[in-house]
């Protein structure tokens, strides 16, 4: 496992604050050339440290304003790989996770109306392993961010 000092960790905060930042910009404000941040980067790519570099859109822009937390109790023992490959066709499902408690999964879903919503729901609650679930509409959205690396010394 490749350990991650504080440069590295100050590299990333600047990424995620602004993925098409110049390794030279980066570099200068965690004291490299950018030759070097460029290894540092690619190192932690190579690491999986670093997944990749993504566009952050507005759902709400493109017409998928609409969300819900669904809890997802499936019948008998079913396995994460076959929640997951149940999940993967419906277009609406934007995350899913495994969760301890009740529910075996926790879904996110997005839709372009309530509408569209409650259609995405019915398509969900009809997966074969599915028994019930548990949905919660989201009203406003109080804070998102993006995970940041502590940066100790900074």
């Amino acid at each position: 496992m490749l350990r991650v000092d504080v440069i590295d960790q100050r590299i990333i905060s600047q990424l995620v604050s602004d993925a098409r930042r110049s390794y030279s910009e980066i570099g200068k404000v965690v004291g490299l050339s950018a030759p070097a941040v460029k290894r540092r980067v690619d190192r932690l790519l190579e690491a999986g440290i670093l997944k990749g570099f993504t566009a952050v859109v507005d759902p709400e822009a493109l017409g998928w304003g609409t969300e819900a937390f669904v809890e997802v109790h499936c019948m008998g023992n079913v396995t994460p790989e076959r929640i997951r490959a149940r999940l993967l066709p419906l277009p609406e499902v934007v995350a899913a996770y495994t969760v301890s408690g009740a529910a075996d999964a926790i879904v996110h879903l997005r839709a372009g109306s309530i509408h569209h919503l409650e259609d995405a729901l019915e398509r969900l609650r009809a997966v074969d392993m599915i028994d019930r679930t548990v949905s919660t509409v989201v009203l406003s959205t109080l804070l998102e961010r993006p995970p940041a690396p502590e940066v100790t010394g900074a």
